[in-house]
C-alpha cells in the first residue's frame, strides 16, 4: 500500500470528519456514548476518538510521558482508566479538553498514537491482503478505527476473495462496504445505526470510481476533503 502524502492526508482527514466533525481533527473533542462493555457509558476522546475502555489509557500515558502541560494532573488517572468509570468526572474531562486545545504536545501525542495504534496496523492488514488502491486504504483504516479490525463475522457474509488470494480488489471492497452498511443499519445499538454515513460516503466514492482519489473533493458526511 504505497500512498502519496496527499492520499494519506485524505484518509486521515475523512476519519477526522467522521470522528470529530473537523477536517483537521478536533483534538479536544469529547463524547459520551453507551458503547462500552455491556452497554456502559464511556468517554471517547481526541482527533479520531479513542475510548475509555479501549485505548485511551495508552494515549494518556503517551502524553504523560511527554511531560506536557497537563501531564502531572492527568497521571493519577492512568490507574483509574478501565477500572473506575470516569464519565461523570468533570475534572478529568476538562483536563482532556484543555490539553487538546492548549498543548501542542497533546496534539503530537494524538498524531503519534493514532498512527501507531490504528493506521499502521490497518495498512499492514491491507498489505497482507494484497490491496493497493487509496480508496481501499480508507475503507480498511475506517474499519480499524470504528471496529478495531476487519471483523471476521462480516467477512463471512460475502463471497469476494482477497486480492492476495487471486481475488479482485474493487469487488472485495465493494462487497465489504455493502455488508458493513447493512450490519450497521440493522444493529441493535442505535448509536451504530446512525454511523452509516461512513459507509454511504464510501459507496458514493465507489460509484464515482474514485479509487485513486483523482476526483476531489471527497464529501465525507457533508464536509469537503481534499488532503
Amino acid at each position: 500500500m504505497k500512498l502519496t502524502d496527499q492520499q494519506k492526508r485524505i484518509c486521515e482527514q475523512v476519519i477526522n470528519v467522521f470522528e470529530s466533525g473537523s477536517v483537521e481533527g478536533n483534538y479536544s473533542a469529547i463524547s459520551i456514548y453507551a458503547d462500552g462493555p455491556h452497554g456502559m457509558k464511556q468517554v471517547t476522546y481526541g482527533r479520531s476518538q479513542t475510548t475509555e475502555y479501549g485505548n485511551l489509557e495508552e494515549l494518556i500515558e503517551l502524553y504523560v510521558n511527554s511531560n506536557g502541560l497537563y501531564s502531572a494532573l492527568l497521571q493519577p488517572y492512568l490507574a483509574k482508566l478501565g477500572v473506575t468509570a470516569l464519565t461523570d468526572d468533570a475534572v478529568f474531562k476538562q483536563l482532556l479538553r484543555d490539553a487538546g486545545k492548549k498543548d501542542p504536545l497533546m496534539r503530537k501525542a494524538q498524531d503519534d498514537f493514532f498512527e501507531k495504534r490504528y493506521f499502521q496496523p490497518a495498512m499492514a492488514w491491507a498489505d497482507a491482503g494484497g490491496f493497493t488502491l487509496p480508496l481501499s486504504a480508507l475503507v480498511i483504516y475506517d474499519s480499524f478505527i470504528h471496529s478495531g479490525s476487519i471483523p471476521d463475522f462480516l467477512r463471512k457474509r460475502f463471497t469476494a476473495t482477497l486480492p492476495a488470494k487471486g481475488g479482485r480488489e474493487k469487488e472485495w471492497i465493494t462487497q465489504y462496504v455493502d455488508v458493513r452498511q447493512e450490519w450497521l443499519s440493522q444493529h441493535s445499538n442505535k448509536i451504530l445505526q446512525k454511523t452509516i454515513y461512513r459507509t454511504q460516503s464510501f459507496k458514493n466514492e465507489i460509484a464515482r470510481a474514485n479509487w485513486n482519489f483523482t476526483i476531489l473533493p471527497i464529501i465525507a458526511n457533508g464536509m469537503a476533503v481534499s488532503g
